[in-house]
């Protein structure tokens, strides 16, 4: 028996034979700052976690259990989903900071992308269809 059968035996089954997910990735991407991290400062702490990531991260990838490997990808990713997606709203308002403003509805709190013209404005929330004034300097 070749050894490439033999690996292909062993993965039979296995969370990794379905390809590297989301939160695989991100423990790996966590080993390797670690790892750097430990190499400057030299702290057992950091060598601990960085190890318990290690072997979390090759216990996910050879577990049996892919629905559960799935349900923690799946849980990971709607967290790290409103994580990112926050971090793009605050660069985007960031970088249309000139020509745009950003106000919350009062009645239904949905944020209101708004042309930046100074005076007073009458705006009408598209989703709960409020009408309220709103001040731009």
């Amino acid at each position: 028996m070749n050894l490439r059968y033999r690996i292909s035996q062993f993965m039979y089954g296995r969370y990794a034979s379905y390809g590297i997910d989301l939160l695989t990735k991100v423990l790996a991407v966590f080993c390797i700052i670690l790892s750097v991290l430990n190499l400057f400062v030299g702290s057992f702490l950091i060598y601990i976690t960085e190890t318990a990531l290690f072997f979390y991260m090759f216990y996910r990838l050879f577990s049996r259990n892919i629905y559960k490997r799935q349900d923690e990808n799946r849980n990971f990713t709607g967290i790290f989903g409103k994580i990112k997606d926050s971090f793009n709203f605050h660069r985007r308002r960031h970088s249309e900071r000139h020509t745009h403003i950003y106000k919350k509805c009062p009645h239904c709190s949905v944020m209101l992308r708004l042309p930046r013209r100074s005076g007073e404005h009458t705006v009408c929330c598209p989703r709960c269809k409020n009408n309220f004034k709103v001040k731009v300097r």
